[in-house]
């Protein structure tokens, strides 16, 4: 089978690529950066019974996938799944900063993917089969005041995946989403958090057992259920009162 892994040259689209090539599924890998897209599929090559084709495409630019798109009508006839382990982060992310680059960080994290899975949906419905998987992120789980677009973004993420599974409801076409906490990823490593970050290889694994599920909502790691939870029922101002306690601190 072919899957196309949107976001692939490192952290959980690198596991994901690997994951895949183990079980002897081709790959289509999606990246900004050729240069590491290059070096994953001569490594999987050598190792893996599997065939890898690469492309480096810039998921922020509208432009540049609009064209690739247009002139591959047919990109998604031989595609079996499609996942999106693709996000981007801008330490500006803030109310205040006027010169963010709001056109790539809301298409790199939301519209690339709506775009992608909408063309992808449309031929695994004439072919009544198909997989798509997306990754969203416990930063939409409350409104804040840094990286608000990507988190906006993430929570717009989620109400279209939940989309998808209702449009899909009765045929053969599978959907999952995995709301994702601290993973260990070039991110998050020298930063001290509370709680214990998830690897990105036994969420690779993860996603691959669940993939003949018809619709799963996953968060990983597992205890991220709880804290949204949590989230949800408690009253807005409880939630408010909270937060001017801490920015007194």
């Amino acid at each position: 089978m072919n899957y196309l892994i949107v976001g692939a040259s490192s952290g959980l689209g690198r596991d994901l690529a690997y994951k895949f090539a183990e079980n002897s599924h081709n790959l289509i890998l999606i990246s900004r950066d050729l240069r590491d897209l290059e070096v994953i599929k001569s490594d999987i090559e050598s190792r893996f019974n599997t065939k890898v084709t690469i492309y480096k495409i810039d998921c922020s630019s509208y432009e540049e996938l609009d064209n690739f798109l247009k002139l591959n009508q047919d990109f998604f006839n031989n595609v079996d799944g499609v996942l999106f382990p693709i996000g981007m982060v801008d330490e500006e992310d803030n109310i205040s900063n006027v010169s963010l680059p709001l056109n790539k960080l809301l298409f790199a994290n939301y519209s690339s993917i709506l775009k992608i899975a909408f063309e992808a949906n449309r031929v695994f419905i004439k072919k009544n089969k198909g997989t798509i998987v997306g990754f969203g992120s416990v930063s939409a789980l409350l409104g804040r005041d840094q990286n608000l677009v990507y988190s906006s973004s993430k929570r717009a993420l989620e109400s279209l995946f939940e989309s998808l599974a209702i449009i899909n409801i009765k045929n053969k076409i599978k959907i999952q989403f995995y709301v994702l906490g601290y993973l260990e990823s070039n991110m998050t490593f020298s930063k001290k958090l509370i709680l214990p970050k998830g690897s990105t290889y036994n969420l690779s694994n993860q996603v691959f057992k669940n993939l003949e599920k018809k619709y799963k909502k996953i968060y990983f790691p597992f205890w991220w259920i709880f804290i949204a939870y949590i989230l949800k029922i408690l009253p807005f101002f409880i939630i408010r009162q909270f937060f001017k306690q801490f920015k007194k601190k």
